[in-house]
């Protein structure tokens, strides 16, 4: 429903079984464009709960005033996330600055940034998850391609305050990716797990390429069935991000989303 009118989302909801959403985030002034206040009002109005706010993150430049800028609308990102009352705000590390080819060194800058802003997000209740992508956005989106890189950065700070994003879209292809869902499980850092199917040809651009549960490569069942071993038993998102989707009616394609869940993920 990312991108639907309000009472579209109101709507959606009374005619599907569904109390919870995430919200997507974007870099001011394009985030929230409702603004704060009447976005929490808004959800509140409609009966649901956030279930975590995407985004922060892009937390990779060199420069000293581009990362100061960054860390401070991240630091808007926290204040966003806790006043529609979601204790998870997803991070997106950010791609290699432009004529770097040091992935490491992009790492660990997203470290130090994590350094400064999990004080910060725990002392307004709300805790970061760092989301691995697929390794196609490695250069220009997310440094991190795994959920093994995404943990060796999180196990740096306390579990309450950093953890991950287990998104199946991205994690798909990765046959360590069940041992690493143990790992995260082990220590409570699996913050949120996060539905959407790979399908090929991938579009122009790529990002809004995520097929509808079923429609794809993706065997949701083993990674529900793994998270839940892990002993994860929060919410699970699905996150379309498909732009003939979006063209749909919002209710249409929500009691779809639903019906395809049943499907292929329980």
């Amino acid at each position: 429903m990312a991108g639907a009118d309000p009472g579209v989302r109101r709507r959606a909801h009374g005619e599907a079984p569904l109390g919870r959403r995430a919200h997507g985030h974007q870099p001011l002034p394009g985030r929230l464009p409702h603004g704060v206040e009447r976005t929490a009002r808004l959800l509140s109005d409609a009966g649901l709960t956030v279930t975590s706010l995407c985004r922060g993150g892009f937390l990779t430049a060199l420069d000293p005033a581009e990362q100061a800028r960054a860390l401070d609308d991240n630091r808007r990102a926290v204040d966003e996330a806790a006043a529609v009352a979601t204790d998870t705000l997803v991070l997106v590390s950010g791609g290699l600055p432009p004529g770097s080819r040091d992935l490491y060194g992009a790492r660990e800058r997203v470290a130090e940034a994590l350094a400064e802003l999990a004080p910060y997000a725990a002392e307004r209740g709300v805790r970061l998850a760092i989301e691995p992508l697929h390794p196609m956005f490695a250069s220009d989106r997310c440094v991190v391609s795994t959920l093994a890189q995404a943990l060796d950065l999180a196990e740096r700070f306390p579990a309450e305050q950093v953890g991950v994003v287990v998104d199946t879209y991205h994690l798909w292809w990765d046959d360590r990716a069940p041992a690493e869902i143990a790992r995260a499980g082990a220590g409570g850092r699996i913050h949120a797990f996060q539905l959407a199917d790979w399908i090929t040809p991938l579009p122009a651009g790529v990002l809004l390429g995520r097929g509808q549960l079923g429609d794809g490569s993706v065997d949701f069942r083993s990674f529900r069935t793994a998270v839940e071993a892990a002993g994860y038993d929060g919410p699970i998102e699905v996150e379309i991000f498909n732009e003939a989707l979006w063209a749909r009616d919002g209710a249409e394609v929500l009691a779809e989303v639903a019906a395809r869940y049943g499907q292929h993920a329980c």
